[in-house]
């Protein structure tokens, strides 16, 4: 899963991709433009469950699921016609999964805020920045959408029907972009084939699942978000467009990138919080991008494997070697709450018929705890 963090110029966004990502490799200035070229960085997955499980087997390997972050240089207004850093950030986004659109919800005045020209700051207005960093991706995506219409239009002139119904389709997206709506709030027939193809070949940036990511300052995490009046103003827009939005500290990540697992805790504590804006990060991503997590243990290696909701158990053994989903026989499965509510007793979990034969119908759930059985 890559995850790809925009947002206007200074709004926090390096700041809090070397906090998440516990580097220092994206240049954090208060100047437009510090980051240039992107940067990645790939983080483990939190995962209590994985931990026990290594834990029980005195595993020699414990591998998480990963996501990997790319911090992506500031967009402005015009970015779609080259301003800014221009058109060649928005072909990084192209490549991400979904986008953590950082919002600035904070004041400031050491802090300079951009939205259009570099040389003009100008005020806090969160809804406003969200306006014009889609406004770009809208527009980028725009000149797509006419481009391909084009030319089914022209097929459609030759009499052919799937041109023709592309070209209605087309028609109707082009419009809702030029009313400045994102592609992610278009209604495609996900139940038409050539519709969830065409969907899929246009890769639309605007149409990419999206976290806005409001960065408030500390004082609104130890004193509650009610002070806040931008907060609210996101998570309303949020829920309005299907999008998801949570508030995250980059200031406090900082804090907490270096420290240790005991630190880190005691800082939660103190803080009156009980996860940093780094596992609920992930925790909303998953859940926006519909992903889940099986578990493989032994005492080799204890891992967790990420997928698709709905992903049957044949798929499942692919991601571990294609050999596994070529060669699938069955499932053995245990549901990791039944494992911990029979204290990690394999035997008692065999006893009591808690470990199910699966095969290759079943839809893996969420912390299944699963061996393969496969022959090549």
């Amino acid at each position: 899963m890559k995850l790809g963090i925009v947002g206007l110029p200074n709004v926090g966004k390096s700041t809090l991709f070397n906090a998440i990502t516990s580097t220092t490799n994206a240049q954090a200035a208060n100047y437009p433009f510090c980051t240039i070229e992107p940067n990645a960085g790939t983080v483990a997955v939190p995962d209590a469950r994985l931990d026990k499980l290594a834990e029980v087997w005195q595993t020699a390997k414990k591998t998480p699921a990963a996501v990997e972050f790319v911090d992506i240089a500031g967009l402005v207004k015009g970015a779609a016609q080259g301003a800014g850093l221009g058109n060649k950030f928005l072909g990084h986004i192209r490549e991400c999964d979904a986008l953590v659109h950082v919002v600035r919800c904070f004041e400031d005045d050491n802090i300079v805020h951009i939205v259009e020209d570099v040389n003009k700051p100008e005020r806090v207005d969160p809804l406003r920045d969200i306006d014009a960093v889609d406004l770009e991706l809208i527009l980028a995506d725009l000149e797509q959408v006419q481009n391909r219409l084009a030319r089914q239009q022209k097929a459609a002139k030759t009499g052919s029907r799937a041109a023709a119904a592309e070209a209605a389709v087309l028609e109707r997206l082009a419009s809702h972009l030029e009313a400045e709506k994102p592609a992610r709030t278009f209604s495609f027939d996900e139940g038409d084939d050539a519709q969830a193809l065409l969907r899929k070949e246009l890769g639309l940036l605007s149409a990419k699942p999206v976290i806005y990511a409001c960065n408030v300052g500390e004082d609104d995490l130890l004193g509650g978000l009610d002070a806040n009046p931008y907060w609210p103003l996101v998570a309303q827009r949020a829920a309005a467009e299907g999008a998801a939005a949570m508030p995250i500290c980059a200031k406090t990540e900082e804090d907490l990138a270096g420290a240790s697992e005991e630190e880190k805790l005691a800082f939660l504590s103190e803080m009156g919080i009980t996860a940093t804006g780094l596992d609920n990060l992930i925790r909303q991503s998953y859940a926006l991008l519909g992903l889940i997590s099986f578990l493989t243990d032994g005492k080799k290696e204890c891992r967790a494997w990420t997928i698709r909701r709905g992903t049957k158990a044949p798929q499942a053994a692919g991601k571990i070697h294609s050999d596994f989903e070529r060669g699938f026989i069955r499932a053995q499965v245990i549901a990791y709450d039944d494992l911990a509510a029979a204290g990690f007793d394999y035997a008692a979990v065999k006893a009591k018929g808690l470990q199910r034969t699966e095969g290759k119908d079943y839809v893996v759930q969420d912390g299944d705890v699963i061996e393969f059985l496969f022959n090549v």
